[in-house]
């Protein structure tokens, strides 16, 4: 899988991995990790295919919630979300994995 570093980040190569359904990862988004998925999204969409774009490690989080009291009505509320989410972006041709903690975006190709 390819490894672009947000710095060099180049667009044409974006398009064309997306193109060819390839993928890759791009490592150093720091804060501009929303920006730069709102981006992805629309090449993939340009090229008519679909994503799913998710918080990796989000599933493990609501689950821990679930041990009571106020955090597990949220845990409840943000499973019943994730479950919604993932109905409406049911079989995505790409995946956007993104990982705060590393400062990376995931972008997988899923067909």
């Amino acid at each position: 899988m390819p490894t672009i570093v947000y710095e060099e980040m180049d667009s044409l190569e974006i398009r064309n991995l997306i193109k060819t359904h390839a993928s890759f990862e791009i490592i150093g988004v720091g804060g501009r990790m929303n920006d730069t998925v709102s981006e992805i999204e629309n090449m993939i969409e340009a090229e008519s295919l679909s994503c799913r774009i998710y918080t990796y490690g989000r599933v493990g989080s609501a689950a821990a919630s679930f041990l009571g009291g106020p955090a597990g009505v949220l845990g409840v509320l943000a499973t019943v979300g994730m479950g919604i989410h993932n109905i409406a972006t049911y079989n995505p041709d790409y995946e956007i994995a993104k990982y705060f903690v590393s400062n990376k975006l995931i972008v997988s190709y899923k067909k």
